[in-house]
């Protein structure tokens, strides 16, 4: 589809009929598209339709970020939906820029809207600038279903010739995905890493969105890196400007807990103990597990591998527990007969450190039986080991 025909499909659902279409769309069964395209094109344009059609995809997409009542009312392109920020994600930062005082923020880059949303639900005014002229669209339709266009002004720029100085803060969420998928190297961002830290520079506060495999090295002196976990998954990596310079943290979603770096040095490696904590992704990224080795009074099992162990059930918010019951070295002759003497019928099998995947144990073993168990595949001082044992919730029961 050629632009102007995308904005003039993208115009057309805003328009009476298109509103028809998709308000009928909301829970169609995307496995019968054919049929449901077929009877849809007997009363409206074949062309809207398609529109339609696409956009009811994208907002199915979009619940898993967004929540079905938001998701449903919203406008996506693909890339769009791919590359916006969960919800939950862009309402703390949000928060957090609320806190620092923040009434204006210019949203460089701003795709479908995601973070301007979250600003402006903050109560923060939003500049949103996104060269693109479908998505600046999106985001003009996305204030508008939202009730939000009188804090969110859109424009459709390149964002390097944004005037910024109006503003309290700048918002960077550089495109990290090319043609070819993601991008790994910062300067590869569109635009570049180092672009939008000047930007930053040049702004009392500011935040810049990056990959959470960002390399250490790579993060200004100036900046405060934040990384940030929903649900267990590491979603983000933050550069904070003008807060707590050379800081690092992990931030936990939806609990809000905050683990700050105190520049520990490596915890020593000791035996297996009666706990292992598997820190979350977070807390490995932000490099902080020395912060909860110390928390759990606990060391690593190997001098390169992420686990803590430790003799004592310490709840914590930052690392999931497992109480060992077996250590083997890795065998999977013994681990089958294990099992099967244990009558093990659900298995988790996890791996840090280890080649083998766990669809290939589950396999070779074949659990059989009504009891459960966990099987970590790592190392320990350096020998292939496994850990057999289950998992302790956080209130301390098995």
């Amino acid at each position: 589809m050629g632009r102007v025909t995308d904005l003039a499909s993208f115009a057309a659902l805003l328009a009476p009929e298109g509103q028809t279409l998709l308000a009928a769309l909301r829970d169609y069964d995307p496995a019968r598209e054919l049929a449901v395209a077929s009877r849809l094109r007997r009363d409206h344009p074949a062309e809207l339709v398609t529109a339609a059609l696409g956009q009811a995809r994208l907002r199915q997409r979009a619940v898993a970020k967004f929540g079905a009542e938001d998701a449903h009312r919203m406008y996506f392109t693909p890339n769009g939906v791919e590359q916006s920020t969960r919800a939950s994600v862009g309402a703390y930062r949000a928060d957090r820029m609320k806190a620092l005082g923040v009434g204006s923020v210019a949203d460089l880059c701003s795709g479908i809207g995601g973070d301007a949303i979250a600003l402006a639900r903050a109560g923060i005014s939003v500049l949103a600038v996104d060269r693109d002229p479908l998505t600046a669209e999106a985001v003009r339709a996305n204030a508008a279903a939202l009730g939000l266009s009188d804090l969110i002004e859109v424009r459709c720029a390149d964002v390097t010739e944004i005037d910024t100085s109006p503003y309290d803060a700048v918002f960077v969420d550089p495109a990290r995905r090319g043609g070819r998928g993601r991008i790994f190297d910062p300067e590869a961002y569109s635009p570049p890493l180092s672009w939008a830290v000047e930007a930053a520079r040049k702004s009392p506060r500011a935040a810049l969105k990056v990959a959470p495999g960002i390399p250490h090295e790579a993060v200004p002196a100036e900046a405060e890196a934040e990384w940030i976990s929903d649900g267990g998954d590491v979603k983000e990596a933050v550069l904070w400007f003008g807060t707590e310079p050379g800081a690092r943290r992990a931030t936990l979603l939806p609990s809000g807990a905050t683990l700050a770096g105190r520049g520990l040095p490596d915890p020593e490696v000791r035996p297996v103990g009666r706990y292992l904590y598997e820190p979350d992704g977070a807390v490995i990224r932000a490099h902080l597990v020395a912060e909860v080795a110390e928390e759990l009074d606990g060391g690593l099992i190997d001098g390169t591998i992420a686990y803590v162990t430790s003799d004592a059930l310490v709840p914590t918010p930052y690392a999931a527990a497992y109480e060992i019951t077996d250590e083997l070295p890795f065998n999977l002759k013994k681990l089958k007969a294990l099992l099967r003497e244990r009558e093990v019928g659900t298995l988790t099998v996890k791996k840090r450190g280890s080649a083998v995947e766990p669809e290939e144990i589950r396999r070779k073993v074949k659990p059989k039986g009504p009891n459960a168990a966990t099987v970590l595949l790592t190392r320990v001082a350096g020998a292939p080991t496994m850990l057999i044992g289950r998992p302790v919730r956080p209130d301390g029961e098995r």
